[in-house]
């Protein structure tokens, strides 16, 4: 009876082991790095060789301290590549110390204060008649649309971006990746 007990406590610790295995590799990779569910948007952020200037931004703009707060924030996180397409002249201006206050409504403006995975984007947009709009923290409105090559964003300028990566779950919300940064209203 006691090694039929063992015997199945082991089963059991070796199944557990099993399934944190798989799961472990079943993270998202976003820049080459695993994202854990159990690291804040900041803690995976870091990690994201794709997210170098978005992590540098949010640092220069002071929201660590929000972004790594109990949330739960939805972040539309801009690769390097989507900073890429904003002039050097003026990506470096907004880094300045002296424009803190305008860099941090940039950067709020991808920024949601709720949990918004695809899938209540998608109803969401369904109840909109094909659009959702997304209240952001930095004061901006986001279009969500279905467009061909999936969910897209249109910020208040009429600036487009796509969803690249979705649904990336994080201990204090949720990151999508876009191929876009978002402006507000000039």
């Amino acid at each position: 009876m006691m090694k039929t007990r063992i015997a199945a406590a082991l089963a059991a610790l070796a199944m557990l082991s099993a399934q944190a295995g798989s799961a472990q590799e079943a993270l998202p990779i976003v820049g080459g790095a695993p994202m854990s569910p159990e690291k804040t948007i900041v803690g995976n952020a870091v990690n994201s060789a794709d997210h170098e200037v978005l992590v540098a931004a949010v640092e220069a703009a002071g929201l660590v301290p929000t972004l790594s707060s109990r949330g739960p924030y939805t972040v539309f996180a801009p690769t390097d590549a989507a900073f890429g397409r904003i002039s050097d002249a003026s990506l470096a201006a907004l880094m300045r110390p002296e424009n803190r206050g305008q860099l941090g409504r940039v950067l709020t403006c991808h920024v949601v204060a709720a949990d918004v995975m695809t899938q209540a984007m998608t109803r969401l947009i369904a109840a909109g008649g094909g659009q959702a709009r997304l209240s952001t923290m930095g004061g901006c409105e986001l279009r969500a649309e279905i467009g061909a090559d999936g969910l897209v964003l249109t910020d208040e300028n009429g600036r487009a971006g796509r969803i690249t990566i979705a649904d990336v779950r994080q201990l204090n919300g949720v990151i999508h990746v876009i191929d876009r940064v978002m402006l507000p209203a000039s």
